[in-house]
């Protein structure tokens, strides 16, 4: 995610580290590469002006000056401003009246469709009763599209093919949401050009019948300061509530997400981080200029964390890890858990220093490693993985041939799985132990360190 802004920003940081004393002279020096790493990332020149100024202007105040590690807080006045930049705090959406709507817009191949699905499945998860609308005229392909992903996420979808009069659709489905009890309703619209002013009015029509609570602009992020055009000629027509930054899994530069609240004054409500459905997470300006700035992002990486968990079944497994009954069919839970979380990519990118850990790694890899051993779990029966003993020679043939590895893989994964139930049982042993303390270990010199 910003990768090469990220990468020009550390390198700034890395000099400012070492810093004895704060001067004009080698602040200047400092914030003309950040200033030439912003403008090489698409971000609007005005935006990327401000930003420096206002920089430079705290980081000579006499605060600065005075602190014990000038360094350290010139990064943490770059931080704060790059904060205030993308808009200080997490937009939530305003959601009134029954029913909610809310209207997609934006241009050709912005992802709206897609966006518009993974906005309906993180509402719903919000608990509310959720109607997408196929509002898209003009590609019939687009309500196909709609159709086939409100079916795999179980949302139902409003469609009337054949029917070109999109302010008809759009009242039929307001009756319909009514009858059927959903409480929002998500609008798919078509895409259009800045230029194609019919489409534009055609738009606004829309929105004046049925009075959205929030119209969201999707912006594709890889298009930089020109989204940012695109999103002030929308608002001028529109009056967006937000925006919904998509593809900032791909080849974007930042220019979009660093511009787009600055100049257009909106927030950005949501960002789009991947293909899947749950590829969807809340804009928080903080996290993302954590994230920017290669200082990580632990806390959206806990709440996936905690998102993927089944408590129940964590609670289970922490039984079986103190008793050292710890299975195959665990171990299958285990990689399964961490399959839901996304991407090795995306994952590793959220720890602190997670970009320079990736640099050279080739995480596709790990990744073929893990649907490997899924599969050769998978090729087990329920009673072989219950009872790991049961494997002889012949068996681990057929396993392998089942999932079209080799014998050596399935004793890998095999030998995987025997080293970390010793783990398990060494942890288990050392929880007893710890018990017999009152729940500490003499000689450990911290009292009160449970286990």
């Amino acid at each position: 995610m910003f990768d090469s802004l990220s990468g020009r920003l550390q390198n700034v940081f890395r000099n400012l580290r070492g810093l004895g004393k704060i001067s004009e002279s080698n602040v200047s020096d400092a914030l003309r590469d950040v200033r030439m790493a912003l403008l090489d990332a698409d971000v609007n020149f005005k935006v990327a002006r401000d930003f420096i100024e206002a920089v430079k202007q705290k980081a000579l105040g006499e605060h600065v000056v005075q602190s014990v590690q000038p360094g350290q807080q010139m990064i943490k006045i770059i931080h704060d401003e790059l904060v205030t930049l993308l808009g200080s705090e997490n937009a939530e959406l305003q959601l009134i009246g029954n029913p909610a709507c809310v209207l997609m817009c934006g241009l050709h191949g912005s992802g709206k469709t897609t966006t518009s699905a993974k906005l309906a499945k993180w509402l719903t998860k919000q608990g509310r009763s959720v109607l997408l609308v196929a509002a898209d005229v003009y590609r019939p392909a687009a309500m196909d599209q709609l159709e086939t992903l409100g079916a795999k996420l179980e949302i139902p979808v409003f469609v009337q093919k054949g029917e070109t009069d999109v302010l008809k659709i759009a009242r039929d489905a307001l009756d319909f949401a009514q009858l059927q009890q959903r409480n929002t309703l998500i609008f798919d619209t078509a895409g259009r050009l800045q230029i194609d002013e019919p489409l534009v009015q055609e738009l606004v029509r829309l929105r004046d019948l049925v009075k959205p609570q929030e119209t969201l602009l999707v912006l594709d992020a890889a298009t930089g300061q020109e989204a940012v055009n695109v999103a002030s000629h929308f608002d001028k027509a529109l009056n967006v509530t937000g925006a919904v930054l998509t593809k900032l899994d791909g080849d974007a530069r930042g220019g979009a997400a660093l511009s787009f609240k600055s100049v257009v004054g909106k927030p950005i409500k949501f960002m789009g981080v991947g293909e899947k459905p749950e590829d969807f997470e809340p804009f928080h300006p903080d996290r993302m200029a954590q994230r920017i700035l290669g200082m990580g992002d632990i806390v959206t990486l806990v709440e996936k964390a905690v998102e993927a968990v089944d408590q129940e079944k964590a609670m289970a497994l922490e039984e079986k890890m103190r008793k050292g009954n710890f299975t195959l069919d665990d171990f299958l839970s285990q990689l399964r858990q961490m399959k839901e979380m996304g991407p090795l990519e995306g994952i590793v990118g959220m720890l602190p220093g997670g970009a320079d850990m990736l640099k050279g790694a080739d995480l596709s890899k790990s990744e073929k490693e893990f649907r490997r051993m899924e599969g050769i779990l998978c090729a087990m029966t329920p009673k072989e993985r219950a009872t790991p003993q049961l494997l002889n020679a012949k068996r681990r043939q057929r396993i392998a041939k089942g999932s079209g590895v080799s014998v050596a893989e399935v004793n890998n994964v095999l030998r995987r799985f025997d080293e970390m139930r010793e783990m398990m049982k060494k942890l288990g042993k050392f929880q007893k132990m710890a018990a017999k303390f009152g729940g500490k270990l003499p000689g450990m010199g911290m009292p009160g360190m449970r286990f």
